[in-house]
């Protein structure tokens, strides 16, 4: 059991937030909860949580403002999304923000402790892997460092995201290859749900809003139509 794992739950349906406190504390976590969003904003800039479990419709702030100050912090948190508003519109939305899975209410809590557990051996698979990674990667004026996680882009330090970092790191780590969308979920996001894809688009706009000289015509990271997305090859030159 993971006993050093500290989740953080931020949830106004007691009821509900009872039960998940439950599940998890017997799955050997810490567990948190806050009723309301300014109390879990709060917790969560304390810092040192291994997962937020994260419903929209709270008061005070709410899960969706949560959520993009989540990933605004150094750290990376893997989010779980909980809320009743069911539509593919929000479910969008908190991917995008950076959530890393989504449940629609009512959902069975024994099938959140199973992704919970899920996402927690993928996060930690994914550092051990970063720290097995060792020297820069530099490719058309693109720099990234997996240490330090600093990237710059042309001499200019970018501010990425945790999740843009590791798109870019992987599409520089192998120029000229080609990954269709459901291949970048699965090895960058750590899952492969159909209907999500979208986020992989909105999160490769984000980035040749920050690497391209003019994103309506990037020349690093190429659409392949029909196939996916690549990063230019070595030999390729980039304007």
């Amino acid at each position: 059991m993971d006993k050093n794992k500290r989740i953080l739950i931020v949830e106004d349906d007691q009821p509900i937030a009872d039960l998940l406190r439950l599940h998890l504390r017997d799955e050997g976590y810490e567990v948190c909860h806050c009723a309301d969003g300014d109390l879990g904003l709060q917790q969560l800039r304390q810092g040192g949580w291994d997962a937020l479990i994260l419903d929209l419709m709270l008061p005070g702030v709410d899960g969706l403002e949560i959520c993009r100050h989540a990933r605004a912090m150094p750290t990376y948190t893997p989010i779980i999304i909980t809320s009743a508003r069911a539509s593919e519109v929000h479910r969008i939305l908190g991917l995008e923000l950076g959530a890393d899975d989504y449940l629609a209410k009512p959902f069975s809590v024994l099938e959140l402790v199973a992704r919970v557990k899920a996402l927690l051996r993928r996060t930690d698979a994914m550092l051990k892997q970063r720290k097995g990674e060792e020297g820069s990667l530099s490719l058309h004026g693109v720099a990234l460092d997996p240490i330090t996680r600093i990237a710059s882009a042309d001499g200019k330090r970018l501010d990425l995201t945790p999740r843009e970092f590791d798109l870019l790191y992987f599409f520089v780590k192998q120029p000229g290859k080609v990954f269709s969308r459901l291949d970048l979920l699965n090895q960058v996001w750590g899952y492969q749900h159909d209907g999500y894809e979208h986020t992989v688009n909105t999160h490769i706009n984000r980035l040749r809003a920050k690497i391209e000289l003019d994103p309506a015509d990037p020349q690093r990271i190429l659409t392949v139509w029909g196939r996916g997305y690549r990063f230019a090859a070595a030999d390729e030159g980039v304007a």
